[in-house]
């Protein structure tokens, strides 16, 4: 069963031309369990309570995949790289992938050894690592033109426009303030729960 939020979203993330563009071309390289997860899925929710333009603060659009079959960086390399060969620029610099069967591997050496970072069984998994409840979504366009979402924590934070820190980390870990200043100085509307 669909929630209202969840409709709501869907046809949020649809009217955003270049969220559009990314999942239909990621879709045509089927990569194995991919999605589109960050800022360019929560943020044109922030834009649309908030009238702004649709694509206001994206700064990237993450692609996330799942392929325990060869965790070295070699073989996400050669995704990374066909990914980028099916965008034109300025998009192919904007377009981020990440092979989340690997995550594990770099992610405390470079954010910090604050809290482990265990493996991911797929890529739905790493919804629950991020910072706050309202970045944990993401979404996959399907043959059939469907979007399919991932919301572990539910979309009422998002649509709330509130950050809350995610139950699953350990407080204050992964850069709260930080994000959340950063979020809060592109959406002053934004509440920010301690």
């Amino acid at each position: 069963m669909t929630s209202s939020l969840e409709e709501r979203f869907v046809e949020i993330v649809r009217g955003v031309p270049t969220t559009m563009h990314v999942l239909k071309t990621v879709r045509e390289l089927d990569l194995p369990d991919w999605m589109i997860f960050s800022g360019a899925v929560y943020q044109p929710v922030w834009n649309h309570l908030t009238g702004r333009a649709p694509d206001y603060g994206i700064k990237d659009y993450d692609v996330a995949y799942h392929d325990d079959s060869d965790t070295s960086y070699e073989a996400e390399d050669v995704v990374i790289k066909r990914v980028a060969a099916a965008f034109e620029p300025p998009l192919r610099d904007l377009v981020e992938v990440r092979n989340q069967a690997r995550v594990h591997l770099w992610f405390e050496k470079k954010f910090g050894a604050d809290e482990p970072y265990p493996p991911l069984e797929d890529s739905a998994a790493a919804l629950k690592r991020f910072v706050a409840t309202a970045f944990c979504v993401g979404v996959r366009l399907q043959a059939d033109d469907s979007l399919q979402v991932w919301a572990p924590f539910g979309l009422e934070d998002l649509f709330a426009l509130r950050l809350r820190p995610n139950p699953l980390r350990v407080k204050g870990a992964g850069g709260w303030a930080r994000t959340t200043a950063s979020a809060k100085a592109r959406w002053p509307e934004i509440s920010i729960e301690p």
